[in-house]
């Protein structure tokens, strides 16, 4: 539910004056009074609960503990359910436009509460399950409390940017890339009667309907135009982590760089394993340097990830000098992982935990 996915989230931030609008409007709904001493009234006309307009609020400390529902001892306030509502993504928020959809969430909220409750009787929260997924909600508002002023990618200064890219131009040098086209055989005598054949084609619609009549790999036979077919994609030289293919073996990624020109296909046939390809260049990439304007973007996303991951070690490290940390390493040692056994569940001796 949507509504109980976000109440579990405390409300740390200012509103938005969208979720204001739905939480004033909600108090008509609810049969309450409307909010009073409004404050920063900047968005006039946001349609209400009754088909009129409400001003968009900021709400005092007050107004955000007066109660809207009691589940026994339990209350959720207006600061709770305008909390719920600005941690939903903002397509999901536009459901609760009308009074009879706001009516339902603090339903969904309520009914939270009623099965928290219960739960809790029933001592499902000491759950080491139950626990831990707590523990991972109380880290995420803790990590999100610590990563607050951090710069966000625009506002990196463009004095760190250039030093980082003055750093490691190397970065931004693409070598040569090449695209491989292949025949894949499983067995060598086929492989060089393939090859005999991809030497007399006259061009793409040729070598491709070699592929299609003769490599066992699924998907030279793709719905895709026979021009196209036996395609792995593009590599860069061997040696250079960056243009690394998971679809090309290493052998074969050599074999393309042997080849001179374009639409040609490697003299040789190329062995891995129990497979045997026969190789075609079929398009190169010049070598790129890229400029500044190219690569500041990406550079300023970097050094804004790594600023907050900064933050977030510079928490944790403050903890660790407060709070002792030790770990049993044999205890560690004693827990295996056997896959395909049950859904990857840990099993070993009695340390072995879940």
């Amino acid at each position: 539910m949507v509504g109980s996915a976000a109440v579990k989230l405390p409300a740390r931030a200012p509103y938005g004056t969208a979720v204001l609008a739905f939480a004033v409007g909600s108090l008509f709904a609810f049969g309450a009074a409307p909010l009073a001493g409004c404050k920063s009234c900047d968005k006039p006309d946001v349609p209400a609960a009754d088909g009129g307009h409400a001003q968009a609020t900021s709400l005092t400390p007050e107004q955000s503990k007066q109660v809207l529902a009691r589940v026994g001892d339990d209350v959720i306030t207006l600061g709770d359910y305008a909390a719920a509502l600005e941690h939903m993504d903002q397509f999901d928020r536009l459901r609760y436009e009308s009074a009879a959809r706001r009516k339902e969430l603090l339903d969904e909220m309520i009914t939270v509460h009623l099965l928290a409750k219960e739960a809790t009787l029933k001592g499902y929260d000491k759950d080491p399950l139950a626990q831990q997924e707590l523990r991972a909600i109380l880290r995420d508002a803790m990590l999100a409390e610590a990563r607050k002023g951090a710069p966000t990618p625009a506002e990196v200064p463009e004095s760190e940017v250039r030093a980082w890219f003055e750093a490691h131009r190397a970065e931004y040098k693409d070598p040569e890339r090449r695209r491989v086209s292949v025949v894949v055989l499983n067995n060598e005598a086929s492989a060089r009667e393939a090859l005999a054949a991809a030497q007399k084609a006259a061009g793409p619609a040729q070598w491709g309907e070699i592929v299609r009549a003769k490599s066992i790999d699924p998907q030279a036979r793709a719905n895709v135009p026979v021009d196209l077919a036996g395609d792995l994609g593009i590599v860069s030289p061997p040696g250079d982590p960056r243009g690394e293919n998971t679809r090309v073996p290493e052998e074969v990624r050599a074999g393309v760089f042997e080849i001179a020109e374009v639409g040609q296909t490697l003299d040789r046939v190329v062995s891995v394993k129990d497979k045997h390809y026969v190789v075609r260049l079929t398009q190169k990439l010049p070598p790129h340097e890229r400029s500044f304007a190219e690569a500041e973007r990406s550079i300023r996303v970097k050094l804004a990830q790594d600023k907050l991951r900064a933050r977030e070690d510079e928490l944790i490290a403050e903890l660790k000098k407060s709070v002792k940390v030790e770990v049993d390493e044999g205890a560690l040692a004693t827990v295996h992982v056997e896959l395909g056994r049950d859904a990857g569940a840990p099993v070993g001796g009695d340390a072995g935990t879940r």
